[in-house]
């Protein structure tokens, strides 16, 4: 009767243990198969549209300077050098005018010769006139009184146009800056003969500078860019294009577009002016002829819309929604309306306000199946973690 007994007891003894242990492994399975994944709500909100564009900053007014007289270089300013900075108005270059001189005091010799012969031209054209009324001259004198009159008055403004030219030429020995500007190349040097035509060097102005924006097809519906000459101006944000850590920003205005869409890429052209590129004015850092710069226009504003993080979007199209009563995981295709670097925009009325989007990247994500919210504290630490290996590896 005890051995019976025993095997009983042994045997309850041995359920028991057993079905804590298989209850036990169950659970802890089906925590492992569970989804741990990141969250985020999403809210239905307004976004403003910001299209980044690039161009390389262009001179407004860039002119080639030449001799217009000939001769030999007799002064060269300091600000003729390649990198100057120059006034309006400042003597750049001065050619040897004594030739010139001496030219504009022989035709002004002549003008006054001329004057004068004019002068007695008329005075004998006057007094035969008065002479053929008493028949005392002919008709055919008083005629020829009259051609010698039109001949000197003749003489007389071809001496002045002489003048006139005369003081041009010694005018253009010397050569003065049309605007404020820069030098940017130099092609003579003192002491050197040069004629007429000869370059001396490029430079552009410093007070308007332009850059080149290329704008997609896709983008124009979202902004209004000037076309027409009364067309308010847009007003955009300039960063350096080089050095991305730089925290340097220009404003600028696009005040026209090319009208025609590039051929290759059919993208159109804004045009934006920055006024006072080089900080001359206003003492902000400079923006140099030939800088590569990033653009930020500032488009439409869409309203009602849902902005879901581009790092949640898997294979263009798709994002996971998890339910925050049964923690579970759904797919849900979506059809953006805007997307830019960070963000892809929807326009979805089955996405409520609220929704919880998964954030982690998900190899494996079946519909329905069981999800555990990893914590933000958690999320925090990881992410600590992995930035201080970071630092310690580099």
């Amino acid at each position: 009767m005890l051995i019976p007994c025993g095997i009983l007891a042994l045997g309850g003894y041995a359920y028991l243990v057993l079905s804590v242990e298989v209850g036990e492994e169950k659970k802890e399975d089906e925590k492992k198969n569970l989804i741990r994944t990141n969250v985020e709500e999403l809210h239905i909100t307004d976004f403003d549209i910001v299209i980044e564009t690039n161009g390389i900053i262009q001179p407004v007014n860039e002119v080639a300077f030449s001799a217009e007289v000939s001769g030999r270089v007799t002064s060269i300013s300091p600000q003729f050098e390649v990198g100057s900075f120059f006034s309006h108005g400042d003597l750049l270059i001065e050619i040897d005018d004594s030739d010139y001189r001496t030219a504009l005091a022989i035709v002004e010799a002549r003008k006054l010769g001329a004057e004068a012969a004019l002068e007695l031209a008329k005075q004998d054209y006057e007094r035969l006139e008065q002479l053929l009324k008493s028949n005392n001259v002919s008709e055919a004198e008083v005629m020829q009184a009259a051609a010698t009159r039109k001949q000197a008055s003749a003489t007389l403004e071809t001496a002045i146009a002489d003048v006139e030219q005369a003081e041009r030429d010694l005018e253009r020995t010397k050569i003065y800056a049309p605007f404020d500007g820069r030098l940017r190349a130099k092609s003579i040097g003192l002491g050197q003969s040069i004629s007429a035509g000869t370059p001396l060097g490029i430079a552009f102005s410093v007070e308007l500078a332009e850059v080149r924006l290329p704008v997609s097809g896709k983008e124009l519906k979202f902004l209004d860019l000037p076309e027409r000459e009364n067309d308010p101006a847009l007003v955009i944000r300039l960063r350096d294009g080089i050095n991305e850590e730089s925290e340097h920003e220009w404003s600028a205005k696009i005040v026209r577009t090319e009208g025609t869409l590039d051929a290759n890429s059919l993208e159109l052209f804004a045009i934006a002016r920055i006024k006072d590129p080089f900080g001359l004015k206003s003492g902000k850092a400079p923006l140099r002829i030939g800088q590569p710069i990033k653009a930020e226009i500032p488009g439409d504003s869409l309203s009602n819309v849902i902005a879901i993080p581009r790092a949640s979007v898997r294979q263009l199209d798709q994002i996971y929604l998890v339910n925050s009563e049964e923690l579970t995981i759904s797919s849900r295709t979506i059809d953006a309306v805007w997307s830019d670097e960070n963000h892809v925009i929807v326009r979805d009325l089955s996405i409520a306000d609220g929704n919880l989007l998964s954030t982690t990247s998900l190899v494996y994500a079946p519909e329905g199946a069981k999800v555990e919210i990893i914590p933000d504290i958690e999320l925090a630490a990881s992410e600590s973690s992995q930035s201080d290996n970071a630092t310690v590896t580099n």
